[in-house]
């Protein structure tokens, strides 16, 4: 087999990268070329996401691989769910796009209930976990406070497609980030008329609907003369920066869960069908799109999140902590003295999370942590066992027997808190690989190119490719009683 190249900018909420990946006849290989911050943007109150500056950075990233001097055979683009950009007729954008984590959506979410239907229905029509930064919550919101950006919308585009809309001119919606938002019929797996209605939308207002592995276009010349490129296709790849994780697990049968370790934790299972049951509306857990007609059966958790908020706290107090430092750190202090449930509300944004630990304890009536170590140990130990909660969850659902789980994104490299996990679960967790979503990117603009024809393909070259840790439960008699406390706590609040 020839060498054949591809870009993946892999976009997330903290950072982003872009990564040159090869495949050829001794497998895939990956090599970073760039690496840059993504902060969010505070303007008014509201935050935003500077696209101007992603922008600039995914050009950089190109320059750089001009630079490597190989054929490249295409590029693809993933980020984060339900965030969009506003296009104008004129074909600009709107202003900069909301973060999910601005608020101007909670009350717009409590309003939609109110006035346009139910959560039973809503559920029923799309599958899809209540989340109040949804793209149909953002966009009700902006139609609540008459926008002008939204008035003067012509296109709503994904971030994934907007950014290849800035590449290359062409405007599509990508299933997999589209399948985030909540505007999606799960069955025909295609726009809700009677939801795009409710925003005051149409799908004219979208690109069409594409597969992952369909090329978009090519970069514009202007772009290809700017960064030293020829005009490369651009594929839309699975545009849900998680979509393409899970297409990077290498998972070799069926009898798996998944958990995408990094800012978000996403954990779920692969099945064939959307589950739109009550007892899954009730759980909250979202039928989200994958790779070759699958449906990622999942839930989102708070994850390293809490711990990359406090490190920013202890960071202006001049403590940079590493991460053998954390792990000395939480092996240093005892276990099982105090937990939280990640996904308090307390965690969303707060203006300081150190404080925000200290008033959930409070209202849990524990002892705050008075330590750094003690932290970072209450952090570590919440996030096992809720993994272990919400694995139980799938179990209840899944029609295969659950062996094992897979431990991707950059979190897999936290061996401290891959074994408290294995612990937990009382289940073998393997770890790796670390980038995932950038794998899965690439591997997927391989799959369009021909080289693949379905996702087990895929998987069996990955797991030759890379390098997984194995972790196996111990201390299992002393984590279920751990785990007995978590639950009586977390249900105080």
């Amino acid at each position: 087999m020839n060498a054949h190249h591809y870009i993946a900018i892999d976009l997330g909420a903290t950072s982003g990268r872009t990564i040159l990946g090869t495949v050829d006849a001794n497998g895939l290989q990956i090599k970073e070329l760039n690496r840059f911050s993504n902060k969010i943007v505070e303007i008014d109150g509201h935050c935003f996401w500077n696209i101007c500056s992603l922008f600039d950075s995914i050009k950089e990233g190109l320059r750089i691989a001009a630079r490597e001097h190989v054929c490249i055979d295409s590029i693809g683009i993933d980020t984060w769910g339900v965030d969009f950009l506003l296009i104008g007729k004129d074909g600009l954008i709107l202003g900069l796009p909301y973060s999910y984590r601005d608020q101007h959506s909670v009350v717009a979410a409590k309003h939609f209930f109110e006035n346009e239907m139910s959560q039973e229905e809503l559920y029923k029509r799309t599958g899809i976990q209540f989340l109040n930064f949804n793209t149909l919550f953002q966009l009700y919101a902006l139609k609540e406070n008459c926008s002008p950006q939204l008035n003067a919308a012509s296109k709503v585009l994904f971030l994934p497609d907007a950014l290849s809309y800035l590449l290359t001119g062409s405007i599509v919606t990508e299933y997999t980030i589209a399948s985030t938002s909540q505007l999606l019929d799960v069955n025909r797996r295609d726009f809700d008329e009677k939801l795009l209605q409710s925003v005051h939308l149409t799908s004219d207002n979208f690109g069409k609907i594409v597969m992952p592995g369909t090329v978009i276009g090519t970069l514009k010349e202007s772009i290809a003369e700017e960064v030293g490129l020829s005009c490369v296709p651009v594929v839309a790849v699975a545009g849900h920066d998680t979509a393409s994780a899970v297409a990077a697990v290498p998972a070799l049968d069926r009898n798996f869960a998944y958990l995408s370790s990094g800012t978000w934790s996403l954990m779920g299972i692969e099945i064939d069908n959307p589950i739109v049951t009550e007892d899954a509306k009730e759980c909250n857990i979202t039928n989200e799109g994958g790779i070759d007609g699958s449906i990622r059966f999942l839930k989102n958790i708070t994850g390293m999140w809490i711990l990359e908020q406090c490190l920013k706290i202890w960071r202006l107090e001049g403590k940079d902590y590493t991460y053998p430092q954390l792990v000395e750190m939480a092996s240093s202090v005892s276990a099982f003295e105090r937990f939280i449930d990640p996904d308090d509300a307390l965690f969303v944004n707060p203006s300081n999370m150190v404080e925000a630990i200290k008033e959930y304890c409070r209202n849990t009536h524990q002892t705050e942590p008075v330590t750094d170590a003690e932290f970072v140990r209450l952090i570590f130990e919440s996030l096992a066992m809720k993994y272990r909660k919400v694995l139980d969850l799938f179990q209840s659902f899944a029609d295969f027997p659950i062996e094992r789980l897979h431990i991707i994104g950059g979190g897999s490299r936290n061996e401290l808190l891959c074994q408290m996990t294995s612990n937990s679960i009382g289940k073998e967790v393997l770890s790796g690989p670390t980038e995932a979503t950038a794998i899965g990117n690439v591997m997927v603009q391989a799959k369009s190119s021909g080289l693949f024809s379905t996702l087990s393909e895929m998987r069996e070259v990955i797991a030759k490719a890379v390098n997984l840790k194995t972790y196996m439960p111990s201390e299992t008699e002393l984590w279920a009683a751990g785990y007995e406390k978590f639950l009586e706590i977390t249900t105080l609040k």
